[in-house]
């Protein structure tokens, strides 16, 4: 006699079961209306949309808004007297005493916006009116790794899908030889790591494609030299007819979708990428605007070259990492160094797809995890002067795609200790930088674990005042 666990059908099973009836065609039909299906493909915006692409320059570390666009002359008067924590976001890295620590550097007012700007920004200063600058934004957290996930992704504990699989998901490739959300790291990856790019509970081939920063941005890109593509397209069609067996029989497992599909677009790869990562193409005069073979910026100029590569290939998100920015102590040299390695590239970068015609419908964002403490993280003397974390102050710009340019938006008190003037969550951002691709996050969303999740978790509000 049957038991009622050998007669009974569980739901999963069920469903998979349909799988050999008709019933597999019209649940198809479904993952096809929810934005599963297999080919990724280019979809309409759900609003009128301001930009195409998006350029995330991830400052990992935090860069103190008070030293680099947010200047507070306070600090001077303050500088070394005691100062008592008001706030509740800076991290507990110091104990005992603290004092106040003035800027090692000097700022002056750049652009007719008369946006601030550390002295070491030379080349950034010629671009100022086309930055949009905000200085209302508070992070949730100040620990680095929890702080990089709520920046990428939304949620400070990791496990959910970044900005770029989200805005992947929303509007789709607009070339299918390449991956639509490429990462551009330093050669360690950020706190948190991979995750920061992951697909979360999306679909596996919405995740970020990082690009190595040294060497060969792709391994093992092409075939050796006995096989030719009619071979290795040979070879992939028995290995798809293969796995489109094994998927059938397991059509729960998204990761062998993901796989079979990334097999192909290797494929389609070894024709696209060699024109994109030959950087030998571009002209001296190029490569001269970038930074690219000076001692400081020759890093972060082919990333920044990269990227405009990228986007004019029709990727719609590009992440570049700059490392370092975490400085508890020695300020002066470490923000000093850090600044001028970007400073030539990004000003290029934005002057750059100005001259091309392309800024309006790129999207470029700056910004690090946090801002940090108006007092000094470790004690010490003279040059060993840091600051702290600090997620209730910091400072991001935008610029390019329909975002208000020469503008500065909202303010911080006279120390930089917290924003107070159009104080937003950096979900706000979030939900900003979607607007301007045109997505409602409240309707970019996907059914998971029970409920339909977005990117800013429990939904926000767009920063109007960021808006061309």
């Amino acid at each position: 006699m049957r038991t009622s666990e050998q007669t009974s059908l569980d739901r999963r099973r069920f469903l998979y079961g349909l799988g050999s009836s008709i019933g597999a065609i019209a649940f198809s039909s479904l993952l096809t209306a929810e934005g599963v299906s297999s080919a990724l493909e280019s979809k309409p915006p759900m609003l009128k949309a301001k930009a195409k692409s998006c350029i995330f320059l991830t400052m990992e570390g935090g860069p103190s808004h008070i030293d680099t666009f947010d200047p507070k002359p306070k600090l001077a008067e303050l500088h070394l007297e005691k100062f008592e924590r008001t706030g509740h976001q800076f991290s507990a890295m110091s104990q005992g005493n603290r004092y106040f620590v003035q800027s090692p550097f000097t700022s002056r007012r750049v652009g007719n916006s008369g946006a601030d700007m550390s002295e070491h920004f030379v080349y950034l200063a010629d671009v100022a009116d086309h930055i949009c600058w905000y200085r209302g934004c508070q992070a949730d957290s100040v620990d680095h790794p929890t702080a990089m996930y709520h920046l990428n992704t939304g949620n400070k504990f990791g496990g959910d899908p970044a900005i770029g699989s989200w805005i992947t998901h929303g509007l789709g490739t607009l070339n299918q030889n390449l991956p639509s959300f490429v990462v551009l790291p330093e050669v360690a990856y950020p706190q948190g790591g991979a995750g920061n790019w992951s697909n979360g509970f999306l679909p596996a081939r919405l995740q970020g494609t990082p690009l190595r920063s040294v060497g060969s941005p792709v391994l093992d890109l092409y075939p050796p030299e006995y096989i030719n593509r009619a071979h290795q397209r040979q070879s992939l069609d028995l290995l798809n007819q293969f796995n489109s067996q094994h998927h059938q029989k397991h059509p729960h497992h998204d990761e062998l979708s993901a796989r079979m599909e990334s097999y192909e677009l290797a494929f389609r790869m070894q024709m696209e990428v060699p024109d994109i990562i030959g950087l030998d193409q571009e002209s001296d005069k190029i490569k001269e605007l970038y930074g690219i073979g000076e001692e400081y910026s020759n890093a972060f100029g082919k990333k920044c070259l990269l990227a405009r590569r990228l986007v004019e290939k029709g990727v719609r998100f590009v992440q570049i990492y700059s490392g370092g920015w975490d400085s508890h102590d020695y300020l002066e040299r470490a923000h000093g160094a850090l600044i001028r390695s970007i400073d030539k590239p990004v000003a290029g970068l934005i002057k750059d797809l100005k001259q091309r015609g392309m800024l309006e419908e790129t999207l470029i964002v700056w910004s690090g995890e946090f801002g940090r403490s108006p007092d000094n993280g470790i004690r010490g003397g003279g040059i060993a002067y840091g600051r702290d974390h600090n997620a209730e102050a910091m400072s991001i710009w935008l610029a390019g795609g329909g975002v208000k340019a020469g503008h500065i938006v909202g303010q911080t008190d006279e120390i930089g200790e917290k924003a107070v003037d159009v104080v937003h969550p950096l979900k706000d951002v979030h939900v900003t930088l979607l607007r301007l691709l045109g997505l409602d996050d409240n309707k970019l969303t996907y059914f998971h674990g029970g409920r339909f999740k977005q990117l800013s978790q429990t939904g926000g509000a767009v920063i109007d005042q960021l808006i061309g």
